[in-house]
């Protein structure tokens, strides 16, 4: 069996700040429409950090030892008798939430929203920072021959992009504004480039962000001043000459400076994706959003086809993922990948599965060059 000789060496978190190495059972394939999966690559996510700090996000608490890891690539290695779209040997991204697939919510085509939504690394559930890997064959999306398993790892975030910018209605020609230039903020911007934007403007705080985002998706970009919600807004249209506003803004930083602005931003009748998660509570420009009559949206994770549309976007070159991995690790170096991502000496880094070897020409340290524009960026953003 393709399992054989093979380490299911997982990354657990006890608590806090308290994290271990233990080789556990394969896992089994128990429905007959689930493929076992040997995970090859997973990146490290916001959520992921906060988990490893402090143990808790919201009202999921981590109370037994949990896997850690949710966004991951890797290769088929059993399917269940009723799978006919996977084969042994396909490299697949994973999508690591399965819903219930019965309540109003999935039947409604909202998934995402399930509210008994088994998501990967999500107490009590375990992650995929492992050595294998079951899910259901239709949560696990066939590579093309020209994607790479590294850039399969990073689908996940851009899923989580491609559902923030469609909620944003973005049409060819029209003008977009981001707010937050974190990994989820940079790949919005590509997103609504992609999606034939003709203006993408990125906003945030730190220049060396801006730098790198003009690299990468915007055709402008504006660095945050220590002024009212009201003249950044101001400052912002100016800069990128925006008329009357933006036809969209999206917020990926959570940042209550950042919404308020960007309440101020968007033109009469636009619309505004609240993308990033901060405060619970906030003071929000209410008169703003009534008088402009903005359409105002939430988004949480992805839905139905983001998967497909995040690897065709790759796939044909509209988005560079690439772009934002400063190196790949060895799966013993887990944590130190971790303590990276905390001290803001990376953008997107991953880790390779217990059994990848990763000699051959793949990063195994940082890239220094990312390494510093990371570092002055003081940080990745949560997705």
């Amino acid at each position: 069996m393709a399992t054989d000789g093979k380490s299911n060496l997982s990354f657990v978190l006890n608590k806090p700040l308290d994290v271990c190495f233990q080789d556990k059972p394969t896992p089994k394939i128990n429905s007959p429409h689930d493929v076992l999966v040997a995970i090859n690559y997973t990146g490290i996510c916001g959520s992921d950090v906060h988990y490893w700090l402090h143990g808790a996000i919201g009202h999921f608490v981590v109370k037994d030892p949990m896997v850690l890891g949710h966004e991951s690539a890797g290769t088929i290695v059993a399917v269940g008798d009723a799978v006919k779209t996977l084969s042994v040997g396909d490299r697949v991204a994973l999508e690591p939430g399965y819903p219930c697939r019965r309540c109003v919510q999935c039947l409604s085509g909202h998934y995402n929203l399930c509210p008994d939504m088994q998501f990967a690394a999500t107490p009590p559930y375990d992650g995929t920072l492992t050595g294998f890997w079951t899910a259901p064959a239709d949560f696990c999306y066939k590579l093309p021959e020209t994607v790479s398993l590294q850039e399969g790892a990073l689908i996940e975030p851009l899923a989580v992009a491609v559902h923030i910018t469609k909620q944003a209605k973005i049409q060819p020609g029209q003008t977009v504004v981001v707010m937050g230039a974190g990994p989820v903020g940079l790949l919005c911007a590509a997103v609504a480039k992609a999606y034939g934007a003709s203006k993408v403007v990125s906003v945030d705080i730190v220049p060396s962000k801006l730098d790198f985002a003009k690299s990468f998706a915007a055709t402008h970009t504006y660095l945050s001043q220590r002024v009212s919600p009201e003249e950044n807004a101001r400052n912002i249209i100016a800069a990128a000459d925006l008329g009357e506003g933006a036809d969209a803004v999206i917020d990926a930083s959570g940042a209550e400076p950042s919404i308020q602005a960007a309440l101020h931003v968007v033109r009469q009748g636009g619309h505004y994706v609240q993308g990033g998660m901060g405060k619970d509570n906030i003071t929000f420009p209410i008169m703003a959003l009534c008088i402009k009559e903005v359409t105002a949206s939430g988004s949480f994770r992805y839905g139905s086809g983001d998967y497909r549309l995040a690897i065709q976007l790759v796939e044909q070159g509209k988005v560079d993922v690439k772009k934002l991995v400063n190196g790949i690790v060895p799966f013993k170096n887990a944590e130190e990948a971790f303590k990276k991502v905390k001290e803001g000496e990376v953008i997107k880094i991953l880790i390779a599965g217990p059994n990848e070897k990763i000699e051959g020409g793949l990063d195994t340290t940082v890239d220094e060059k990312k390494l510093k524009e990371a570092k002055a960026c003081g940080g990745s953003g949560c997705c």
